[in-house]
This record gives structure tokens, sequence and C-alpha cells, in this order.
């Protein structure tokens, strides 16, 4: 496909639902972590964002993919995915593997997602546990959508177009990678200050 610099009303409009989710997704985020920290804060407006991800756009493509394919849907958000498979075929049409790890991420990680804003927003002692198991599970997801597609050579990726390789392919899944990283970071730090912690009460205690 011939490299283009020109942006579509279709693109257009799949880019504003992203940023309308992602808007939507901050101003709760924020409102939830109001009187917290700054990483708190970040890390709440994230996860309303990845949770309306999950469960309106990924959940609706899971529902596209069991009634018949994206290719045959209509609708806006059936016009985003058709977007997108114009840089990974695989979503157009039913696709074992993609379908499969959306049916995963959708139900799992968009619920994981609610859950911990509730512990974090309400201070669970189970906070960090929820955060790494969401943030690894989203890197699976990552891998997964990827590399059996590496293994055989790329043939669904448009890799020749800018908007569809570095915005749809690198930075729009780049972002699951590196926030979680970010996240499962910041639980390490936290876990190991919690320890730190403990066993010095305790050896004061002794």
């Amino acid at each position: 496909m011939e490299a283009g610099w020109g942006l579509g009303a279709a693109a257009g409009r799949s880019l504003l639902l992203c940023a309308a989710l992602l808007a939507a997704g901050c101003a709760l985020g924020f409102r939830l972590g109001r009187g917290r920290g700054a990483a708190d804060r970040g890390a709440l407006a994230w996860l309303c964002y990845d949770a309306l991800v999950h469960l309106v756009l990924e959940g609706s493509f899971v529902y596209f993919s069991l009634v018949g394919n994206v290719a045959d849907s209509e609708g806006l958000i059936a016009s985003l995915w058709k977007e997108y498979g114009k840089a990974d075929a695989r979503w157009l049409y039913f696709d074992p593997t993609i379908v499969s790890l959306e049916i995963l991420t959708a139900v799992l990680d968009g619920f994981l997602a609610l859950f911990l804003i509730y512990a974090i927003v309400k201070e669970k002692y189970y906070r960090h546990f929820l955060q790494i198991t969401l943030c690894v599970c989203e890197l699976y997801g990552d891998w997964m959508t990827f590399s059996p597609e590496w293994l055989i050579g790329s043939p669904n990726l448009d890799t020749d177009d800018w908007l569809h390789f570095w915005v749809y392919l690198v930075f729009f899944n780049g972002v699951w990678v590196l926030i979680p990283g970010l996240l499962l970071w910041q639980s390490w730090v936290e876990l190991r200050r919690m320890h730190h912690k403990g066993t010095s009460l305790g050896k004061k205690l002794r």
C-alpha cells in the first residue's frame, strides 16, 4: 500500500471516538482521585479509560465477531474496528486467536480494572494484587496478539502506511505495554516499601 499523509473521514471519526473515551476516563479518574497523590490520580484516570475500552470497544468487537464479523457490521464502533482492520486484517473477520483474546480482555481485564478502581478508592489491602494481575493480563494480551503473527511473517499487518503502522499498531498497542509496565513498577516499589516497613517494625518489637 502506498504510504500517504492524509487523514480520511473514517480515521478521523475513529480517533475522535478514542479521544472522547480518553477524556471521559480521565475526567472520571481525576474526580475519583481527588485528594490523592499524582500517581494514584494518574492510575485512576488510566484505569477508567482502560475499563471503557475493554467493556465498550472490545466488548462490542466480541459481539460483532460472535454474531457475524466486523466487516459486515454497521455503526460507529463497527466503523472504528473496520478502520483498525486496515492495519491488522485479522480484526475484520473471525480470527479464533484474536476473538479468544478479546473475550478474555473484554471480560476479565474490564472487570479487573473496575475492581482495581474500587480497591484504590477504598484503599483495600488487595489493591496491588489486583494491579499486578491486571497488568500481567494486559501484557500477555499484547504478546499473544502479535507474537503468532510475527512468527508467520506478519501477512495481516499493514506496515507501509504511516497511520496504520505508527498510530494504530505501534502507538495504540504500545500504550498497553508502557502503562501496565509502569503500574507493575509502582506495585513493586510499594510492596518493597511495605516489606521494609514491616521488617523494621518487627525488629523494633523484638
